[in-house]
């Protein structure tokens, strides 16, 4: 990697640890917050959803602008953004009461979706932009999805702690980890003169057309790992949403140790998404097979969980790592796949079309776990199909040229 460039990196890389704290660390004290506001579960699920369903809009429109104005251009005003929802939903929790305060903390998180949406999808682009060398854009893809999972391993854990001094503190925190993060994109991160100078006069509608053909003529591989991330991530939340409330309901295990097993998975995908985005380098033929590995690594920890069903939280923890494994293996793997795959004209409104449908699955994981949680076999079963769905998706669908090639085609 360019040594000059990895204080660049980790400046960029600040953004999904910050953006992934911000919905995550709420999800343990998701409970508390009920009681505080005398509001069902279904209503505080919404305040975890809300910020989800918003950003799945606004990263289309995100990518799109990020390829006509330059990615800082619109990092930096979502962070912004990010920030200001974080002082709506506190200061709404602190000055008032009930639902009068739910329904603010809810306007603040709606800002702060909107904020997301053009902070860490805007962050791929962004890093095929910076290096010319594929092997370290894998590299450096594998270091954001790594900062993107250990913010997941930390938000438990910082969640439940901030929660003991005020319950509303999560809220309270995200803006200073913003500006921190916004100071450091404008100071740290050099767009190469080639990324800050395209032509930002292209129509609309040709812009649009262009990404039609795109579709058109890449759309196999394209919609291949646009699936395969979606369902990635539907796992990954929909078993941290059971593991979450079994060991309350099973357990009894509650705040911080609650939030550090919670975490033990995570760790998992972290590491593993550190040693895939290392060991893939710039080859493609091996990111494809490393990311038929990594599901197949998960699928079979899924279906052994429904079959035994195992009782012991420990058999429990250690298959869900496993699990949690295979989705570190295959995420950079898709990342660098789709990253070094679109010209950098378009690699903004495709990666963003990607991150959309990661968000689908944040969304929708957590929803089918709490409908079909009391039959475990059968959330397990599902989780272990859609699994290996997607290896199959990844076997037959992405078709990679030599490493040499500019398509993953």
């Amino acid at each position: 990697m360019e040594a000059k460039k990895k204080w660049d990196l980790a400046a960029i890389a600040s953004i999904p640890v910050i953006m992934t704290l911000a919905n995550s660390m709420l999800i343990p004290i998701l409970p508390l917050m009920e009681k505080k506001l005398n509001i069902n579960s279904t209503q505080g699920s919404l305040i975890i959803t809300v910020y989800a369903a918003v950003a799945i809009i606004f990263i289309p429109i995100a990518g799109y602008l990020s390829d006509r104005f330059g990615r800082k251009n619109v990092i930096i005003p979502s962070l912004i953004v990010a920030a200001a929802g974080g002082v709506v939903s506190g200061l709404g929790a602190w000055w008032f009461q009930g639902f009068t305060a739910y329904w603010i903390i809810l306007a603040g998180r709606f800002i702060q979706g909107i904020g997301a949406a053009g902070a860490f999808p805007i962050v791929l682009p962004l890093i095929g932009d910076m290096f010319q060398n594929e092997e370290d854009v894998s590299s450096s893809l594998g270091i954001v999805e790594t900062s993107n999972t250990m913010g997941k391993v930390l938000s438990p854990i910082v969640g439940s702690a901030l929660a003991l001094v005020l319950w509303y503190l999560p809220f309270l925190v995200i803006p200073p980890f913003c500006l921190v993060a916004i100071a450091a994109v404008a100071r740290l991160v050099k767009v190469p003169k080639s990324a800050s100078d395209r032509d930002s006069k292209v129509a609309l509608g040709d812009f649009i057309s262009g990404v039609k053909k795109l579709l058109k003529d890449e759309g196999r591989w394209l919609y291949a790992i646009f699936a395969i991330g979606g369902i990635a991530m539907f796992v990954l939340f929909g078993f941290l949403f059971y593991l979450s409330s079994i060991l309350e309901d099973r357990y009894h295990i509650k705040g911080i140790w609650k939030g550090l097993l919670l975490s033990i998975p995570l760790v998992a995908v972290c590491l593993f998404s550190f040693i895939g985005g290392k060991f893939v380098g710039k080859n493609k033929p091996r990111m494809k097979w490393t990311t038929v590995a990594g599901i197949v690594i998960q699928s079979a920890a899924l279906l052994a969980i429904a079959i035994w069903n195992p009782e012991q939280k420990l058999n429990l923890l250690i298959l869900l790592s496993a699990s949690g494994i295979g989705i570190g293996i295959s995420l950079p793997c898709l990342d660098a796949l789709i990253t070094e795959g679109i010209e950098k004209e378009q690699r903004g409104t495709i990666t963003s079309l990607y991150s959309s449908m990661r968000f689908i699955g944040v969304a929708s994981g957590p929803l089918i776990a709490a409908l079909i949680m009391s039959h475990i076999p059968a959330l397990f079963y599902t989780f272990a199909a859609v699994s290996i769905a997607a290896g199959l998706t990844a076997l037959l669908a992405i078709k990679p040229a030599d490493s040499d090639n500019k398509s993953a085609k």
